[in-house]
């Protein structure tokens, strides 16, 4: 990551995270221990509760402010953000960075460019990126455009933030109305090519709309996002084939341009460094721009990885079944509704977005994982099949699908078909690991094919040895074809990477019985009862410990129980 972005981290963190302690004398301790507590969840709502009730109390305590706003701003509330960091730089002078966040958001919602220079000449600190890239903006939202273009410069010529200063540099001269200096820029003419994001991709089309050349809008479209059925990208299409002039929107002010920062910042931090970070510039990314679909979109996929799941579902929720963003967002609200135990609601949304838009890869493709993971595999069957039928044939990511499809199968008992969607899968991509493996184990599990299922097994081993389970299906290929010397060591260190999974440790069990080490076959399997295995395969653990394994052994194939003898020890 830019070292401009690390030390955005690092002053956030110290803002954020190292407040000195409130005694219990300044105030409501109850509320502040509460507060901190939520905020230690990344519970901001109830957070934003609490440090309410605490500042009541010690309405001058700058902890107390400065956890208000990083709650508010956490769940959106920029009015209270707002008014807690101006008390707070009232009392202590210089605001936190977390202030600072707040109030260059409303002095941006504002267009008080004057203030904003004024507030970065003064010391504020947004962060070296955010700060450059806003001075840069509020120059143009005050007439100064060469200025500002000098600024985006600078910033190009910074190693490793070179891309977000020609970005910048493009929208801005879009933004008054240069669509040719933006296109040298985004077409890679000016200074070679840069990376972009999907929103870059659509502003260089709207930049080429509004040169009359929705032709080579059409073709940047079709490089970018492929053929597949996309509602975002076929609205543009749709358009740009009708011959509309596409109006360039990405950034229409000064404002905008900030917000824009918030935003592309928010994306190289996302995945990279503690999700609060991202969140917080995503806030301001759609305070100053409620309409950025991609802010809204990540920001509930934010919330997601942060556990908040009813604030992933309310920002979700926030599109209206006519915007082209609609599928992508009712997608992550059925994900956010299941992580909150809401499953039936979940398979509703993604089952009335099949009935409106079940041409939609994407839709077929989430159906049928929620239900996968629901054990409605009956039913997912038909949604990874609608899906498969979606897929061009010669398409290099079909082998998920029949991957899926055929763990349905095996799970309702039809083998033939999986074993089908299974050899289909690696016909597409021959050396997935996670479909060999699990084609492999099943023909283990089966008894079939023994050799062959070894030599897959074998092959996952090599590309990955050190993954518990891929090595518990080699040393189970081992134990099926009756070489249990050899399974004994892939399955002790199978049980040393996977020390409380119920299926190893039931294994282990196994093996060491077949060996003759009877004792430690017995302890193994009370481990493995102890590790919460599936009902069906605890009954036959308990009946293991009861009669042995050979007696269990030859239960199960139908032929006498081998007599036990009396004072063998076992």
């Amino acid at each position: 990551m830019p070292n401009a972005l690390t030390r955005t981290l690092t002053a956030l963190a110290l803002a954020a995270v190292l407040g000195a302690p409130l005694r219990a004398a300044e105030g409501d301790a109850g509320a502040y221990l509460a507060a901190r507590i939520a905020e230690a969840e990344n519970d901001f709502r109830a957070a934003a509760i609490w440090y309410g009730k605490a500042i009541l109390s010690d309405h001058q305590n700058p902890r107390l402010l400065e956890g208000a706003i990083l709650a508010e701003l956490g769940v959106g509330d920029f009015a209270l953000a707002i008014e807690a960091a101006r008390q707070l730089a009232a009392l202590v002078g210089e605001p936190s960075q977390l202030a600072a966040f707040a109030l260059l958001a409303d002095e941006a919602q504002r267009e008080d460019y004057a203030a904003i220079l004024a507030a970065q000449e003064g010391g504020r600190d947004l962060g070296d990126l955010v700060n450059r890239l806003v001075v840069a903006w509020a120059k143009v939202g005050l007439g100064n455009m060469s200025d500002a273009l000098a600024d985006f410069d600078a910033v190009t010529r910074t190693r490793g933030l070179e891309a977000f200063g020609y970005y910048h540099k493009a929208l801005a001269l879009a933004s008054v109305g240069d669509f040719e200096g933006a296109d040298e820029i985004l077409s890679g003419r000016a200074a070679g090519p840069i990376s972009v994001m999907r929103r870059g991709v659509f502003a260089h089309a709207q930049v080429l709309s509004q040169l009359e050349r929705n032709t080579e809008a059409l073709d940047l479209l079709d490089r970018s996002f492929g053929a597949d059925p996309d509602p975002v990208v076929d609205a543009l299409r749709r358009r740009l084939e009708a011959g509309e002039p596409l109006p360039f929107d990405t950034v229409r002010t000064a404002r905008d341009g900030i917000a824009e920062v918030f935003f592309t910042v928010a994306t190289a931090l996302n995945g990279d460094a503690d999700p609060v970070y991202t969140l917080l510039h995503l806030r301001v990314a759609g305070y100053l721009r409620p309409d950025n679909a991609d802010a809204i979109l990540l920001t509930g996929d934010v919330l997601e990885t942060l556990g908040q799941h009813q604030l992933a579902a309310e920002t979700y929720a926030l599109f209206p079944p006519d915007d082209p963003s609609y599928v992508q967002a009712e997608i992550g609200r059925a994900g956010a509704l299941r992580s909150q135990g809401k499953t039936d609601a979940a398979i509703e949304a993604l089952q009335v977005l099949a009935r409106s838009h079940g041409n939609l890869l994407s839709v077929q493709f989430a159906l049928g994982d929620m239900l996968r993971m629901q054990d409605r595999c009956d039913e997912a069957e038909v949604a990874y099949s609608a899906a498969i039928d979606l897929v061009p044939k010669d398409s290099k990511d079909s082998w998920i699908l029949h991957f899926y499809r055929g763990i349905c199968h095996e799970q309702t008992k039809d083998w033939p078909a999986a074993e089908a969607d299974f050899r289909r899968a690696l016909e597409v991509n021959p050396t997935q690991p996670q479909v060999l493996n699990y084609l492999g184990y099943g023909l283990v599990d089966r008894g079939e094919k023994l050799d062959e299922a070894l030599g897959m097994i074998e092959k996952v081993v090599a590309g990955d040895p050190d993954k518990g389970y891929i090595i518990d299906s080699l040393a189970w290929a081992l134990f099926r074809l009756g070489r249990y010397e050899e399974a004994l060591e892939p399955m002790e260190r199978a049980s040393l990477l996977e020390p409380v999974d119920p299926i190893v440790t039931d294994h282990l069990g196994d093996v060491y019985w077949m060996v003759g080490r009877k004792l430690e076959a017995r302890f193994q399997w009370r481990r493995a009862l102890s590790f919460n295995p599936t009902e069906k395969d605890a009954e036959r653990i308990r009946r293991k410990l009861e009669i042995g394994l050979d007696a269990v052994m030859a239960e199960e194939a139908g032929a006498p129980a081998p007599v036990k003898a009396i004072g063998n020890g076992d």
